[in-house]
């Protein structure tokens, strides 16, 4: 037993100093870049960015079932992001076409002079450059950008030096990165998460490498927690009066800094292995079935109704609409408005005609949700101020592009894994579905490793000022390991001459 022990404790002691050696190189690059992505992000086009640069929409008389055709399509919406009204029709294939809202002609892809246009319109600028066509680069990994590429790279001559990619399939302007925001990410998310190795938006060696590196890591922070407090003479000091064994210098900083701040270092490098969702163990026992919610095909009902009507409509209630969106909702039919300030309008018919609402009413979109799951609504409760698992993020956080409107309809069913369901009235589209196992994760990778409780966001500078305090102490463990590895190695290799 004695000889067990001792062998398991010199593998420890070896696993943290050769291990170490290149975990602390890695550990060092996500404490630098974790710093910088609290106040920049990565390159994001958020919703109310976008809404904002649309002009308002005044006509389009095409209707609607003849942009439409024969061809089942699961998205319908009408915007002037290319400078002129187009249908944007998402067949049920993923696939993406742009039709001419008054003639109804098929757009047969969007060329280098329609993207500037495009660019035009969104910056309102006419000091645009055409940069050429890519299919994926550092900046455009989402896979929400699949069904646009290629993108067209525009840059528009503003004081951020704005960089502009553009869908070659609907001219929408789908993605926008400033100058000082892209310089930034190179120390920042595109180094925290390793891009340099991702070459498609989906890579499952990149996942894999990140996993492994990251599991890695975490056992460099476990050893030399152990280690550190083997070393630390609790009882008594040793004969230099110094609870450490080791003689002033790095390994004497290296060992109280990991005592110090091994802990957060652990915390910080697990809760990111949690966030690449290892084996799927975050992954819902049980998804919620949307198409039966909101329909996976466009309906043809109330399609006679041509867009003009319905911004005369929306006028009268002194909505400006820059987009229109054909939806269903539990089978019924309406079309989902918003304006340039992500305002939205709701509008269905009746009896005696449009009629434009604010928000669902709670019934209909109870009625609606219970088509989800198979499994009987235990409580439904409208919420005005969200919870720990519905709220909203600063716009350069990883989720800080969602939208997040209050109040929200929050409801419980009764199924394996008690799924919550987050509904906004405003917009009846589903916000947010966390079942057990994605709650569980949401406390092992976004509390962990962001601190975003809702007094911890409130805190604004004094969240940041301890996060980066925290991640200093990290950065010092971190470059203390690298001298020390350095020094070893050097002797190792002076040695062997």
């Amino acid at each position: 037993m004695k000889k067990l022990t001792g062998s398991l404790r010199r593998w420890t002691y070896l696993t943290h100093r050769w291990c170490g050696v290149a975990g602390c190189l890695l550990m060092a690059l996500w404490f630098v870049s974790g710093m910088v992505m609290l106040f920049i992000g990565y390159p994001k086009l958020t919703p109310w960015d976008r809404l904002a640069a649309l002009p308002a929409l005044s006509a389009a008389p095409q209707l609607p079932s003849q942009v439409m055709g024969d061809v089942p399509v699961s998205r319908l919406l009408l915007n002037a992001a290319s400078g002129q009204a187009r249908y944007i029709v998402q067949r049920a294939d993923g696939s993406l076409i742009s039709m001419d809202a008054s003639s109804g002609v098929q757009a047969r892809g969007f060329s280098s002079a329609a993207a500037l246009r495009s660019a035009r319109v969104f910056s309102g600028s006419d000091d645009v450059l055409y940069l050429g066509s890519i299919d994926e680069d550092r900046w455009t990994h989402s896979g929400s950008l699949n069904p646009h590429r290629p993108l067209h790279m525009v840059q528009v001559g503003d004081v951020a030096q704005t960089l502009l990619y553009v869908s070659s399939r609907t001219g929408e302007v789908v993605m926008q990165a400033s100058r000082s925001q892209r310089m930034w990410n190179y120390v920042g998310a595109w180094l925290h998460w390793i891009y340099p190795l991702k070459n498609q938006s989906r890579d499952p060696v990149w996942s894999w490498t990140v996993i492994a590196l990251s599991a890695g890591c975490v056992l460099v922070a476990c050893s030399g927690i152990v280690v550190g407090l083997w070393r630390w003479r609790f009882a008594r000091p040793y004969k230099s009066g110094s609870r450490s064994p080791f003689a002033p210098g790095w390994m004497r900083w290296h060992h109280l800094l990991g005592l110090g701040f091994a802990a957060i270092t652990l915390t910080w490098i697990f809760s990111g292995l949690m966030s690449m969702n290892p084996l799927g163990i975050f992954s819902p026992t049980q998804s919620p079935n949307l198409a039966r919610y909101d329909g996976a095909i466009v309906s043809r009902q109330h399609m006679d109704r041509t867009p003009t009507d319905i911004l005369q409509a929306l006028q009268r209630d002194g909505f400006q609409a820059v987009e229109l969106e054909w939806k269903n909702l539990g089978g019924h039919c309406f079309v989902l408005a918003r304006d340039a300030a992500d305002g939205t309008r709701i509008v269905t018919t009746d009896a005696q005609g449009l009629l434009v609402q604010r928000r669902w009413p709670q019934a209909v979109l109870q009625e609606a949700a219970a088509m989800l799951l198979p499994a009987k609504l235990m409580q439904a409760e409208l919420l005005d101020g969200g919870d720990a698992y519905y709220y909203r993020r600063a716009p350069e956080a990883m989720m800080g592009g969602t939208e997040r409107r209050l109040p929200v309809l929050r409801l419980r069913f009764d199924d394996a894994g008690s799924t919550l369901v987050y509904i906004d009235p405003a917009t009846g589209q589903i916000a947010l579905t966390a079942d057990r196992a994605q709650r569980v994760g949401r406390w092992l990778f976004s509390f962990l490793h962001s601190w975003d409780l809702h007094f911890m966001l409130a805190a604004v500078g004094w969240r940041e000022a301890v996060l980066i305090l925290l991640s200093l102490g990290g950065l010092g463990l971190s470059l203390s390991g690298i001298v020390i590895g350095v020094r070893r190695v050097d002797r190792k290799m002076r040695s062997r001459n």
